[in-house]
């Protein structure tokens, strides 16, 4: 098989304590993603759907919550490392369509950057790299904004 195909999903509650960051872009807002690392949800959800897609697991396994040397962790720096364990098995990133799921604040203007910021962390070119947003028009944890999730699907090419 040439191809194989993950899909990954996270969602982090808001906090007033914490920054705002989703692929890899702070984003002014008064609250922000609580987690053990930075809880980039939308950097995670392509971590989990790249793993998936050669079935290794989720992110939990490689970079447990219960791991002090997480804590805080630049979700960039784990895309980096997950990018280099799909390379080690001889795969490749082909694409990666992905959605952020929020209320507040309005996303359009930062998913330029976030596409330029996992372009980096993957070292590919940001054509490859889908975002879009939304809101969940007031329903859920997302729509009560209580909480912010992130859904991804990624096509891995045989090198």
């Amino acid at each position: 098989m040439n191809v194989r195909i993950g899909n990954g999903y996270d969602i982090h509650r808001l906090d007033r304590d914490r920054k705002l960051i989703l692929g890899g872009v702070e984003i002014p807002h008064q609250l922000g993603l609580l987690g053990h690392s930075d809880a980039d949800v939308l950097t995670h959800a392509i971590m989990d759907a790249m793993l998936g897609a050669l079935s290794l697991g989720d992110i939990g396994l490689y970079f447990p919550p219960s791991d002090p040397q997480w804590a805080g962790a630049d979700s960039l720096v784990l895309l980096a490392q997950v990018n280099q364990l799909i390379a080690d098995r001889g795969w490749q990133v082909g694409n990666i369509d992905s959605v952020i799921v929020a209320e507040r604040p309005k996303l359009k203007p930062h998913i330029s950057a976030m596409r330029d910021r996992l372009a980096e962390g993957l070292q590919m070119n940001r054509d490859r790299i889908g975002i879009k947003a939304t809101t969940n028009e007031k329903l859920g944890p997302e729509g009560r904004e209580e909480g912010i999730s992130a859904y991804a699907v990624v096509l891995l090419m045989a090198d």
